[in-house]
């Protein structure tokens, strides 16, 4: 059997179902947990998501590990744990200790173990009761070479040292952090500010976990981290933060797309991570994604046929700039560029090229987007021109 089929066998102990759209899996939620539960659930997440407080966290994580609610829940990360459980259960080779940590409730450090018996793994987590649940259901697998702990990294050292340590979704879990921004609207590039990195790594509590861990590892130990960082603007401050510990590349950076039901996920990139001395790293490469089905075909442009509000060409992409530079002819009608609150430097733009209306937005948080239509319809590039200034911070 292989990895995904031994995970997906493994889910359905858990009581996870795979769902292919939301309505499905919502009349399921609903026929499944009690009104009062489902409310529940959805206040803790608004909390969740408005705060970067511990409390509200391990509220939301608490409540979550209830048996009944858990397989709810969690069945809709079904194909996350298809996507990042075989990769990393690939990656483990010879380790002899594993830690995984912020293990949650167990699910894929349960599967780890199932899959090397003759291995020691620790799940380690801050919830009480994710903890809990993770030790019953490991208990009643039958699996020996496992056990689990409460500790709040963040806050409290812990003791031993491995040789593999696992990190998924867990060393950056304020996902509404921005990140970094660019030195302008204009560039991708950051500049190397330690006041900035270091107020990163603070807020997001990136700084003293990470600290641990790499103090847990065993000279020629490996680190497999997973984290919310596709966007460059996170991506960049976390991967020097795992720079100027001493960790390399050992193989170049996975990025990985799977489904939320429905909703597609960008996610990753999935980091393989060691400091030994004989540990040859790669570069760390800190230029964005293109997308190279984004090119801008001139010479079928004009004559393409689209719907009344449909644009000739659309690209929301890093490549959006790119293409921003090379229109030919390019005239600018009307252009603002304004400095916010928040550290972002915001650019709209309005002209022509080549008989052709364009709009062309960036900030320094890497959002760019190109759009060109005909010149008679040039005023929806306008009234969309006053929409991106009213609303866009």
């Amino acid at each position: 059997m292989d990895l995904k089929d031994a995970l997906a066998d493994h889910l359905k102990e858990w009581g996870l179902r795979r769902f292919e759209s939301d309505q499905a899996y919502f009349q399921w939620q609903r026929e499944t947990l009690p009104p009062k539960d489902i409310a529940e659930l959805n206040r803790l997440v608004q909390r969740k998501q408005a705060s970067t407080g511990v409390d509200e966290d391990m509220a939301f994580y608490d409540f979550t590990a209830k048996p009944h609610i858990l397989s709810v829940l969690y069945s809709q990360r079904y194909d996350y744990y298809l996507a990042v459980g075989p990769l990393v259960a690939e990656r483990i080779g010879g380790a002899s200790s594993i830690l995984d940590f912020g293990c949650g409730v167990g699910l894929l450090t349960t599967f780890f173990a199932r899959q090397f018996p003759d291995r020691s793994f620790v799940g380690l987590d801050r919830s009480v009761v994710s903890v809990a649940v993770a030790q019953e259901r490991a208990a009643a697998f039958g699996i020996n070479n496992i056990r689990f702990e409460c500790l709040d990294l963040q806050q409290s050292r812990f003791t031993g040292t491995y040789d593999l340590i696992i990190a998924t979704h867990a060393l950056l879990q304020t996902e509404q952090d921005l990140g970094l921004p660019s030195l302008n609207w204009q560039t991708f590039e950051r500049g190397k500010d330690p006041v900035l990195q270091s107020a990163f790594e603070q807020r997001t509590g990136l700084s003293p976990r990470l600290d641990r861990l790499c103090a847990a590892l065993t000279p020629a130990g490996r680190i497999i981290t997973f984290e919310k960082t596709r966007l460059l603007a996170r991506r960049i401050p976390f991967q020097r933060a795992l720079a100027a510990r001493g960790l390399r590349l050992l193989e170049p950076p996975r990025p990985i797309r799977y489904l939320l039901v429905e909703e597609m996920t960008d996610d990753g990139p999935l980091y393989v991570l060691g400091m030994g001395p004989g540990q040859i790293g790669l570069a760390w490469d800190e230029s964005p994604e293109m997308d190279a089905g984004q090119t801008l075909d001139w010479s079928s442009l004009k004559h393409k046929a689209v719907a009344k509000d449909e644009p000739l060409y659309e690209n929301h992409t890093a490549s959006a700039q790119r293409n921003w530079k090379q229109l030919l002819g390019r005239q600018v009608l009307k252009e603002t560029t304004r400095q916010e609150t928040d550290g972002r430097q915001m650019h709209v733009e309005l002209g022509t090229t080549q008989d052709l209306a364009y709009l062309y937005f960036a900030n320094s948080f890497d959002q760019r987007q190109l759009v060109i239509m005909d010149s008679a319809r040039a005023s929806l590039l306008e009234q969309y021109y006053q929409e991106l200034l009213y609303n866009c911070p």
